[in-house]
C-alpha cells in the first residue's frame, strides 16, 4: 500500500515553529495532518503521551472518524512540517485507500494498546486493580458513538 505521504502529495504544507501548537485538546476537530518531517507531541489531559517522528504519520483521525472533538494537543517540538487534509471525512468518502490506510493504522494501534495491557497484567498478576483493568479492556470492545456524539465517560 503506498504511503500517507504519497496519497496526500496534493494537500497543501503547514510548517510549524517549536512550540507551536498544530491541534488543541477539546477543540473542533475535522482535519487530517501527515507529518512530512520534524518532531511532534501528543500530550492529553496535561500528560504527554507519545512523540511522534515517522515521516507518514497520521494526526487527527480520531476526531475525524468519530466526529467528535480533538481528544490531544499535538504540539510541534521541533520545527516541523505536515500537510493539512481540510475536511478529513469528506477526503475520505472520496478516497477509499486513503480510508483503507486509515483503517488499518486505527486497528494496528488497538492491536498495539490491547496487548500492552495484557502485558502488563501478566507482569502484575494480583498488583494490577482489576476493576481499572477490565474497565480498560471494556472500553477497548466497547462499539463507536455515532459520528458527533460524546459517550457520557468522556
Amino acid at each position: 500500500m503506498a504511503s500517507l505521504l504519497t496519497m496526500t502529495f496534493s494537500q497543501p504544507t503547514r510548517t510549524l515553529d517549536p512550540g507551536e501548537i498544530l491541534v488543541r485538546e477539546g477543540d473542533p476537530g475535522g482535519d487530517l495532518y501527515v507529518l512530512e518531517t520534524g518532531k511532534l507531541i501528543v500530550e492529553r489531559d496535561g500528560v504527554d503521551i507519545a512523540t511522534i517522528t515517522e515521516p507518514g504519520a497520521l494526526i487527527g483521525e480520531m476526531s475525524v472518524l468519530l466526529g467528535i472533538e480533538n481528544s490531544a494537543t499535538v504540539r510541534a517540538d521541533k520545527a516541523a512540517a505536515v500537510r493539512v487534509v481540510k475536511d478529513g471525512i469528506k477526503f475520505l468518502e472520496r478516497t477509499p485507500l486513503v480510508a483503507l490506510h486509515v483503517a488499518t493504522l486505527a486497528c494496528a494501534r488497538l492491536d498495539a494498546t490491547s496487548a500492552l495491557l495484557v502485558e502488563l497484567k501478566k507482569e502484575s498478576p494480583g498488583k494490577t486493580n482489576d476493576s481499572f483493568f477490565s474497565r480498560l479492556m471494556n472500553a477497548l470492545m466497547e462499539p463507536a458513538p455515532k459520528r458527533g456524539t460524546i459517550r457520557a465517560h468522556e
